[in-house]
């Protein structure tokens, strides 16, 4: 998701939840993603995952754009979309739970969100926080929705 205000593009990100993610911050934030299953559609998986992610359904799923796909450090292949939106004010995430063995090697279960927070950061902002693997993508929406300013 993105949204323009004050003539910056701003970009949705999330923090993953977890103890491993809780101390981390510049290089640990995500777009929204998931696994798709074999054969299922990669825009409407992206689609679900966002909604299931961040607790939020946006009005409407149309101009998604195609922002292709990136292949991360653990060898993971990302597809993407955008889309122009916003987030309810207050807005509070209401992720997935995932289960993990926590403290480590205690044999006790313990939940935690998939996402423990979700923020708009400007492009300059953002480019800092997310994966590095993952900036890519950030380019790939400013020239989709962005005016080219390259001289003619």
């Amino acid at each position: 998701m993105f949204r323009r205000r004050n003539n910056e593009l701003e970009v949705l990100l999330a923090h993953p939840g977890g103890p491993f993610f809780a101390r981390k911050d510049d290089g640990a934030w995500t777009i929204p993603k998931g696994e798709a299953a074999p054969g299922e559609d990669l825009l409407t998986r992206a689609q679900i995952e966002f909604e299931e992610e961040l607790g939020f359904r946006p009005k409407t799923f149309r101009g998604w754009i195609a922002l292709g796909s990136i292949k991360q450090k653990g060898g993971k292949t990302v597809h993407a979309w955008a889309f122009e939106g916003d987030l309810p004010e207050p807005f509070e995430v209401k992720s997935n739970l995932f289960e993990m063995e926590w403290p480590p090697r205690s044999s006790k279960l313990k939940e935690f969100p998939e996402i423990d927070r979700a923020e708009f950061f400007t492009e300059e902002i953002a480019r800092q926080k997310m994966k590095p693997a993952q900036i890519p993508f950030l380019d790939r929406l400013r020239a989709a929705v962005l005016p080219s300013t390259d001289p003619v």
